[in-house]
This record gives C-alpha cells, sequence and structure tokens, in this order.
C-alpha cells in the first residue's frame, strides 16, 4: 500500500523525490488534496494530488502501526522516514516485477509533464506545479505527441 501510495503522489503532483521524503502527514490537506512542499533553494509551492493518490495514502496510513511524524516510513523497525534511496530501491523494484526497465521516481515528474501538457493544460501552469523558474526548463520535461501535434495541425492549419 505504501508503494503505492508513492507511486500515485509522485505521478500527480510531479513533485521531486527529495521533496517527497520531506513530507508530513500533516502537511497533507486532504479536504483540498493539496500539500505544501519545499523545493530548491528552500521555496516552498503547493502541489496537488489526485482522488486515487488520497484513497491509497489514506489506506496505507491505515496500516500503520507507529507515530512517526514523516508520511513515508520504511516498513521495518525503526520505522525510519524514507529516504530518496529507498525510494529509488521501491520503485526499482517494483519495476522488475513489472518488467520494465530504467524506472526511477524522476520519470514520473517528466511523465507528469508531458500528460498535463498532452491534454490541454497550459505550459505555465505546468511550470508553476513543477517549480520550474524558466518556462525553457518546463519545456525540456515534456515530450511532445506526434499525434498531438499531427491534430493540432489539422485544426489550425488545414
Amino acid at each position: 500500500m505504501r508503494n503505492l501510495a508513492i507511486l500515485e503522489l509522485l505521478i500527480s503532483t510531479g513533485m521531486r523525490v527529495g521533496e517527497l521524503t520531506r513530507l508530513n502527514i500533516a502537511d497533507m490537506n486532504f479536504q483540498e488534496r493539496s500539500c505544501i512542499v519545499l523545493g530548491k533553494g528552500n521555496s516552498e509551492r503547493e502541489v496537488y494530488f489526485s482522488a486515487k493518490s488520497k484513497m491509497y495514502i489514506k489506506k496505507y496510513l491505515e496500516t500503520r502501526n507507529n507515530n512517526n511524524e514523516a508520511l513515508f516510513v520504511s516498513l521495518i523497525k525503526p520505522y525510519n522516514r524514507l529516504g530518496i534511496s529507498g525510494i529509488e530501491i521501491a520503485i526499482r523494484n517494483l519495476g522488475r516485477e513489472a518488467n520494465i526497465n530504467k524506472v526511477h521516481p524522476h520519470k514520473f515528474r517528466r511523465t507528469m509533464a508531458t500528460m498535463a501538457i498532452d491534454k490541454g493544460m497550459p505550459t505555465e501552469q505546468v511550470q508553476k506545479l513543477l517549480g520550474h523558474i524558466k518556462i525553457d526548463t518546463t519545456m525540456e520535461y515534456a515530450m511532445v505527441n506526434q499525434n498531438n501535434v499531427k491534430n493540432s495541425h489539422r485544426k489550425y492549419i488545414t
């Protein structure tokens, strides 16, 4: 349940793995499905998570039998805050089980950006969600879907 919660939170927020590791339970606003993350340069920003993420996080928290303030903790005692390498290992293992190579937390960030742009979210809003200072950085993240380019060309040009 913990790993599902991690995957869903990464894909729906686009947050960096380091931002994820610093989250505490108290940081989660389940009513608004949002949380404040501490990004690069100690800058705070609000990110939003999906209903699916909320469900998995709540289910995961119900299984916890410790009082660590961290949102995600190790599965064995003393239930320490999960670090970047712990999340990377968990995701890599899930990728192996699914026969998917080169799975890492950052891929979820890039995928979220690409999906958002493909679905029509303005790039400036994606930039804000990802915490990028320059829009060029956001554009590097988004892999433009060739079918969308074709459809847009037909819509706007021909």
